[in-house]
């Protein structure tokens, strides 16, 4: 039987997919009379089948070997669109990942959503979502890969505006979109631009043809360049990171969804390229250079935020800059670790700041402080998430983390580790901020009033904090971390020292009543760039946006008075050619044969021009002499 699983993995989307059309049918009609509340459990219950079924499969599948099955998309004469599945250890279980941080979400949103009628939408939106990143995790062709990422970018505008009479909400779900699709045009580009070069857009057949392809480096430069800019903006890393902070507009269990598993479809795509980008060292060392300066950017930012929402986003931009810092040194085993632990410590925190935003009258971290005694659950729920997100031991970031460190020791970056220790470092303190404002000290007004959250979003934050908690359990019954033999003890030493650090400085500097609130950068200009995110808003005004205006008026002005201007002159004229000759229909056959007559004469002379041209010169040659002759 679970064979039967197994094989029929595709089918997967498909349970997805059928929850979404289950759930549109809620039409207004129908929500009058049900209520919202059937289209949610409908899709709910899809997508614990969808879980179940992944991890029967996930069962089946460890340890055996991966294997391929093609569908045909299209064909015709010489041209055939093959659809390639990657049955394997791993891409079960992203699905399994996928599947089953939906469904917490989805539970997740029952409680929160309880008063919106617009469950239909939401909860088809979320299934649509899990279909696209489930057929992401399939699929083993990088031109489907890039379709899939363009329905999930259309996914992600349409959930981040699903509360779209705000307009903070409409703001950043259009952001979101036309971040995006700067990124997705450059990739479009490259992934044209491989097919000649590799012939093929299979993801192992690339990985084969990149051991032995000879290819002009300046050529494989600019195509790997233009291959790794679709990551950067699913993965919102520099300069296509802005996005993500406005997405957090949307409901917060959308946000679950997005800032765990979503922003990783990006760094999928980028680790299955990786033997592609490896054939250029220039691009290797780029997007080295773009996860270093998001990551420790990311993480400074989230320090200077007091929207609760936005000190998350931004570490989620961070971590996504640590996975391009591991693609780039070669570690993608360790990047993929990364992405599961980040995936699960981060639902977990996003869980919890949601649930301290739903009964809250702010989320203003600053005005908050004092919720343990009240909100136990969710309190226990961020530090759980703490724990796991930055490297402490024995939990999940640390042997991810670790692993990537010892990969950089014997690489050509050994820099780096110091930059991750600081990176870790820097998000121990932010989250140690976070905790101690709002869940320590003295109770503050806006905090008075914040009972604990019910039934429906407390279950989805305990089983997922129990499973944080045996993370580490997990991956050590699935062969993932490593013997003790082999542990690199120093690295984990620094590792661990700097989780203390930045933990414990936070936790002292946030909850010591000698330090004076609110706490601030020494000097108020690096206060207000860090604060203001580098100033990137202003950098985009200043250079794209001003680009585009000035460009678009030059256009508007040329089309407006040259190319309108030239089609209202040929309009003018053949109005006033066709007035004129109507006067010409006299009805007489001799004026119409005069009128042919006429224009065959002209024709004739335009015709004989070159002719009587040169006759015209013969003429005066022979009358005047040959120059240089007097005529006597």
């Amino acid at each position: 039987m679970p064979s039967l699983f197994l094989q029929g993995i595709w089918v997967v989307p498909v349970y997805s997919l059928i929850g979404a059309a289950l759930s549109v049918i809620w039409f207004p009609a129908i929500t009058r009379r049900t209520g919202p509340r059937p289209s949610g459990y409908v899709n709910a219950t899809m997508s614990f089948i969808s879980f179940v079924h992944s991890l029967i499969a996930l069962i089946s599948i460890w340890g055996q070997p991966a294997y391929e099955i093609t569908f045909t998309w299209f064909e015709v004469a010489d041209l055939k669109f093959v659809l390639p599945l990657q049955i394997s250890a791993l891409t079960v279980g992203a699905i399994a990942l996928v599947t089953g941080l939906n469904l917490l979400a989805q539970i997740f949103a029952i409680g929160y959503l309880e008063m919106d009628w617009g469950w239909a939408r939401f909860f088809s939106l979320m299934a649509f979502f899990e279909g696209g990143m489930c057929a992401l995790a399939l699929c083993n062709s990088l031109f489907f890969s890039y379709i899939i990422l363009e329905i999930l970018t259309l996914g992600t505008y349409l959930l981040i505006g699903f509360w779209f009479n705000q307009s903070l909400v409409v703001t950043g779900a259009r952001d979101a979109f036309l971040t995006k699709r700067v990124g997705d045009l450059f990739l479009l580009m490259g992934v044209i631009a491989l097919l000649p070069l590799a012939g093929t857009w299979d993801f192992n057949e690339l990985a084969i043809w990149a051991q032995t392809a000879d290819v002009n480096p300046t050529v494989m430069a600019l195509v790997g360049l233009a291959l790794i800019a679709g990551p950067m903006g699913k993965c919102a890393q520099f300069p296509l990171h802005l996005w993500l902070d406005e997405a957090m507009e949307g409901p917060i269990p959308s946000s679950i969804l997005r800032n765990s598993v979503v922003v990783a479809t990006g760094a999928w795509v980028l680790v299955k390229l990786e033997p592609v980008l490896a054939l250029s060292p220039f691009v290797l060392q780029t997007t080295i250079f773009i996860g270093a300066v998001t990551a420790v950017g990311g993480s400074l930012i989230a320090l200077a935020q007091i929207d609760i929402k936005r000190c998350l986003s931004y570490l989620v931009s961070a971590y996504m800059g640590v996975i391009f810092i591991a693609v780039g040194s070669g570690q993608t085993d360790a990047a993929l670790l990364l992405v599961l632990t980040h995936a699960v410590a981060m639902a977990l925190m996003v869980m919890s700041a949601g649930a301290i935003i739903w009964n809250s009258v702010t989320q203003d971290v600053t005005q908050l402080g004092g919720l343990w005694g009240r909100r136990p659950v969710s309190g226990l729920a961020l530090a759980i998430g703490l724990v796991g997100l930055v490297a402490f031991p024995p939990f999940g970031t640390f042997w991810a983390m670790l692993k990537l460190l010892t990969g950089l020791q014997s690489s050509a970056y050994p820099w780096l580790i110091g930059v991750l220790l600081v990176v870790n470092a820097l998000t121990g303190f932010g989250l140690a901020r976070v905790f101690s404002l709002v869940f320590m000290g003295e109770s503050k007004p806006m905090a008075q009033r914040s009972p604990e959250i019910h039934f429906w979003m407390a279950l989805p934050m305990i089983f997922l904090f129990a499973f944080a908690l045996h993370l580490p359990l997990v991956m050590d019954a699935l062969g993932l971390l490593p013997n003790w033999a082999d542990l690199n003890k120093d690295l984990a030493l620094l590792l661990t020292w700097s989780s203390i650090f930045g933990t414990a400085l936070g936790a002292i500097v946030y909850q010591s009543q000698a330090i004076a609130k609110p706490v601030q950068f020494p000097l108020k200009g690096l206060q207000d760039l860090i604060a203001y995110d580098f100033y990137t808003p202003k950098l985009y005004r200043s250079s794209i946006v001003f680009s585009v205006d000035v460009i678009s008026r030059l256009t508007s002005w040329f089309d407006r008075h040259l190319v309108d201007g030239l089609v209202n002159l040929f309009g003018i004229a053949t109005v006033f050619g066709g007035q004129t000759l109507r006067y010409s229909t006299s009805g007489k056959s001799q004026f119409y044969a005069l009128t042919i007559l006429f224009g065959l004469s002209l024709l004739g002379f335009f015709l004989a021009m070159p002719f009587l041209s040169r006759i015209a010169l013969v003429m005066s040659a022979n009358w005047f002499g040959q120059p240089g002759q007097t005529v006597g």
